[in-house]
């Protein structure tokens, strides 16, 4: 069945388009053509003015609508977090766990490999955030869960994650160059964070094939005047990209406006978002005074955004320009991901993943067919 999506200002992810439509059929844009040409059998889809854009793509979320996974790894809060990350317009997402023991990361493992099997859509894999990080900047983490990996660690990840594992945030000084590249070779994304390694150790990181870092500013070595830190590799290489929380609360929004002036399409958007758990090993409660999730000791422990929270946040915040907003959090995650060839953008030939807002930019529907 061929469906035609129209009357709408579409966003291509490189420019806006009037007086067009979009044609898809089995899940794949097949063109965009003009009002005029729309073939007669397709089924008209009228979107009465929308603004039509890229799905956008979340690579660091924990939980969603009352279910943190890594308190709950199972089937029903990988359904819970997509339906949160579909009401925020996502439309794929890496559910995520922090810094834990290794029969939780199989409980993890064993839940995304049982959501695929029932038909679940949208979760691109699992990011596991630890626990190869630095105990200095731990974060929420769980400092007794930490380590430094051993060969025969990175095994077991590949030999039971094998092919669910797609993201690992590690620290670079902590993990043998040797050992990222055999997670590399293995398909694994690999994102430099929880991090406390100096402007060298991690500049010669990125050199070394490390592309993306996690959640700019937080856990990580800060730029300083005489330590650059981790902060300072990533402003200055040329390649590497970060995420970064857009919730005013993780970084402050002229921060945001500096880093986007100095690592243009290198910055991409994730929410980190979390839901309220009473553990066992991960509690987190919702400060209302402080407008944040934290943990007993009153560190910060995710956020509460969605990805359209995000990209209005650097709309009317931070003074990013839309089209340049709605990269962040389609396009340049589609590229940090290696799925740039099918997703982040509308075009012939890219899954069908289209988010439509209304004048205000609030949420309509999320187009998956």
């Amino acid at each position: 069945m061929l469906n035609a999506y129209s009357n709408c200002r579409i966003f291509t992810g490189d420019n806006w388009l009037e007086d067009h439509v979009v044609l898809s059929e089995n899940g794949r844009i097949t063109d965009i053509v003009t009002q005029r040409t729309i073939p007669p059998h397709a089924i008209i889809h009228d979107l009465n003015g929308a603004d039509l854009v890229p799905a956008f793509i979340d690579l660091q979320i924990y939980g969603g609508n009352g279910r943190y996974f890594p308190s709950l790894p199972d089937v029903e809060s990988i359904k819970a977090t997509y339906e949160y990350s579909k009401a925020g317009g996502a439309a794929y997402f890496m559910i995520t766990i922090p810094t834990h023991s290794p029969e939780f990361i199989l409980r993890s493992i064993a839940a995304v490999k049982e959501y695929w099997e029932q038909g679940g859509e949208g979760c691109l894999g699992l990011h596991l955030e630890g626990p190869y990080i630095s105990p200095e900047k731990n974060g929420a983490h769980i400092p007794e869960y930490i380590k430094a990996p051993r060969p025969e660690d990175i095994d077991w990840v590949l030999t039971h994650g094998a092919g669910i594992v797609k993201m690992m945030t590690v620290a670079p000084e902590r993990v043998a160059p040797e050992l990222i590249l055999r997670l590399q070779d293995a398909g694994v994304l690999v994102s430099a964070g929880h991090s406390n390694g100096t402007y060298g150790q991690l500049y010669q990181s990125f050199e070394n094939g490390i592309t993306t870092c996690t959640h700019l500013f937080n856990a990580m070595s800060q730029l300083q005047s005489r330590a650059p830190g981790m902060v300072g590799a990533i402003y200055d290489h040329p390649q590497v990209h970060a995420s970064i929380v857009a919730d005013g609360i993780h970084v402050d929004y002229n921060t945001i406006r500096i880093s986007k002036k100095i690592m243009a399409n290198r910055l991409f958007l994730i929410t980190d978002a979390v839901a309220a758990s009473d553990g066992p090993d991960y509690a987190f409660h919702w400060n209302a005074l402080s407008g944040r999730y934290e943990d007993a000791k009153g560190t910060l422990s995710g956020s509460a955004l969605t990805m359209l929270e995000a990209v209005k946040n650097c709309i009317a915040q931070v003074g990013i320009a839309p089209d340049e907003a709605l990269r962040m959090a389609a396009a340049y995650p589609a590229v940090v991901a290696g799925l740039s060839a099918e997703l982040g953008r509308i075009a012939p030939g890219f899954r069908t993943a289209m988010l439509a807002l209304d004048e205000s930019w609030a949420f309509q529907q999320l187009i998956l067919s």
